[in-house]
This record gives C-alpha cells, structure tokens and sequence, in this order.
C-alpha cells in the first residue's frame, strides 16, 4: 500500500469538534494525507463559544513533536493556536530543525472573541514564528494584532501582505473574507508574485473553524509536492465548499463541512 503524505498539526483542542485539532485533522483525511497532531492547548468550547482554557507544559509539547518528527517524519507542519509566548517559543525552536514546509496561522482570537494567544506572545511570534514560515495565513483582525494596518477595502491588502511579509515568512496569504462584497477575496503574495483569490461569498453563518481548515488544507496541499500557489488554490476550493456546506449544531455558530466532499453529488 503507498503511505500517504505526512502532515503534523501544532495546535489546540476545540472539544466541538468544529476548529483546533480537530478540524485539522478532519480536512487532512478529507483531503488525503495523513494526520498528526501535537496538543498544545486544552479548550472548553462549543458552538456559543469558549467557556475555557488550558494551556500544555512546554515539556509536554515538546515531548509530542519529537514522538512524532524523530519516528514517523512529516513532510508539511501547520500551526495553530499556541497559547502562550512559551509555548510560541517553544515551537519555533522545534520547527528550526525540520525540513519541511510550515504553514502559520497566527491564530490570536476565537471567532467568538476569546483570547487564544497571550499578549504577551506577539514578539515571539513576529520575531521567532512568522520567519519559519513558508506560508502565514492571517485573518484581518490578526494582520491588525500583527502589524497595526488596517484593512478597510480590497485595495489595502497588499499593504497588509507587505507588512506581515516584512516579518519573514515566504509568503503570505491576507484573507480578506471579513471585507465587505459578494466575494470572499484573499490575497497571495510573496513580494513579487500576487494572486488574487476570489469565490462566492456563501450566505452562511455557520463558519466556525474556517482559518484552522483553510490552512491544514494548504499544508496538505504542500505535503503532496505541489508548489504554494496551487496548493492554496485548492485549498481555497475546498474550504469555500466548505463553507458552503457548514451546518447548525447547539445554540450558536456552526462548523464548517470537512466531509463535503464525501456528500457531494
């Protein structure tokens, strides 16, 4: 039997089901990799939104990548939530000695508002995170944590993909899905190359664990070899479909459809 790719999720749990963990590894068996995961945060969370926090020792993180990388190997690593700068530090100075590529979601905030991500976090993260990455994936509100630019129409992401670029990633990816229009646009740019990415703007409100999907789905993507702006072509595709497909679960927001593929005609 061939093995399939090896793709490693840096992040935390959503006990939901919907983002975290989970959702990345639901996207990656949708999409044809296999999964792996390091825990870094425990969270209490549902579809009104996250009632908890708990953040792993940075022994314990350590201690699931290495099980991981030193025997089964990964071919694309993608970052999630990383709760604290410790843990930002942490993980930087595992991904330094893999040779793989790394996709960061700079993840700061819940879709409900809580905090994900430390204050205290940000220089690690623009100082040690973002120069490891092959791809950085932020929201709008995260471009704004990140860099100070704010983006009011379409036209301001390149200004925002210039900043964030100037912390060191490769490339970066602006999505701009919080912008007013009847499409979602996202921007791909590594300074000199750019693709605008657009799709129809889904009139769901039951979205949550977008950026988690979007990015393991880029990761997988990268694990199968193809180059970075078809991999997040693809994974544009997949997570508008997506999105398209979230259902209702509890009382609040939704996820998104990892399985949407399997149920489509």
């Amino acid at each position: 039997m061939p093995i399939p790719p090896r793709v490693l999720t840096v992040a935390g749990s959503d006990s939901g089901g919907g983002a975290g963990i989970q959702a990345d590894l639901k996207t990656m068996l949708a999409l044809g990799v296999h999964g792996m995961s390091v825990v870094t945060a425990v969270t209490a969370q549902n579809s009104r939104g996250v009632q908890g926090s708990w953040p792993l020792p940075a022994e314990t993180v350590r201690a699931q990548f290495r099980s991981v990388v030193d025997d089964i190997g990964v071919q694309a690593v993608k970052t999630g939530m990383l709760a604290s700068a410790e843990l930002v530090e942490t993980v930087a100075g595992l991904l330094a000695g893999v040779h793989a590529p790394v996709v960061v979601d700079p993840v700061g905030v819940s879709k409900h508002g809580a905090p994900l991500l430390a204050a205290s976090a940000l220089d690690a993260v623009r100082g040690r995170l973002l120069p490891l990455a092959t791809v950085a994936t932020p929201n709008l509100d995260e471009v704004a944590w990140l860099t100070g630019v704010r983006v009011v129409v379409e036209a301001d992401l390149r200004k925002a993909a210039d900043a964030v670029l100037a912390f060191g990633p490769e490339w970066a990816l602006i999505k701009g899905g919080h912008l007013d229009g009847p499409d979602a646009v996202d921007l791909l740019t590594d300074g000199e190359e750019e693709y605008w990415l657009r799709a129809v703007r889904h009139p769901n409100r039951h979205t949550h664990g977008t950026g988690c999907t979007l990015a393991s789905a880029i990761a997988s993507g990268l694990a199968k070899g193809y180059p970075v702006p078809e991999s997040v072509t693809r994974a544009k595709d997949y997570v508008t479909g997506a999105i398209a497909a979230g259902f209702p679960l509890g009382g609040g927001i939704g996820p998104v459809d990892h399985g949407w593929t399997f149920r489509a005609p």
